[in-house]
């Protein structure tokens, strides 16, 4: 499978937005820019902040969409169309209800399961056929209170293990820079002893 070339986080813009479980994907592109000296840059045809970066040996392009999460499908086809990168090149990094605070998963494909940044994508590209890392937020265990608590900071403990989380990702993405998706995933979903 080919490499990546272009790592989205999903996340709402803005400082009121900044510290919320649902810019967990902002997070994680900010940890990966910083991990490799990258800066941002704003650049309005693609809709959001861009910035080129090298990561063991890869060079790679990071997007968070200046749109909001809803919209972010817009700013990931102008990137792809833009930069001539396949779908199967790029990772949307995303916070997942379904998974507690210090889980991160990686997936290729499938569905959007609600999140309204991927239902979006989906909609943009017509498939869902790009990588996600799903980062945990945990569930607040009713669905009238999902919009509050995605939108809501989490507690000290919670960020804590969301951080953890996206550290765990970081080690293993080299692998799946290089396109060894499978040990990446191996890496990431087998628990720390």
């Amino acid at each position: 499978m080919a490499g990546l070339r272009l790592i989205v986080g999903l996340g709402n813009p803005g400082p009121d937005y900044d510290r919320t479980r649902h810019n967990a994907g902002f997070w994680f592109v900010d940890a990966l820019a910083e991990q490799a000296g990258a800066r941002w840059g704003l650049d309005s045809k693609l809709h959001g902040e861009v910035a080129k970066a090298e990561l063991a040996g890869h060079a790679l392009w990071l997007l968070k969409p200046g749109t909001f999460m809803n919209a972010s499908g817009r700013a990931v086809a102008a990137a792809l169309r833009y930069w001539k990168i396949d779908p199967a090149e790029c990772l949307v990094a995303h916070d997942e209800l379904d998974l507690p605070p210090g889980v991160a998963r990686l997936k290729f494909d499938g569905g959007h399961g609600g999140q309204n940044g991927l239902r979006d994508i989906h909609a943009q590209l017509g498939h869902g056929r790009y990588h996600r890392l799903r980062i945990g937020i945990g569930h607040p265990g009713d669905k009238a209170r999902v919009t509050p608590w995605v939108l809501g900071r989490p507690g000290r403990d919670d960020e804590a293990a969301i951080r953890g989380a996206i550290d765990d990702a970081l080690r293993v993405l080299p692998l799946a820079l290089s396109g060894d998706f499978s040990e990446a995933m191996k890496r990431l979903h087998t628990p720390k002893p």
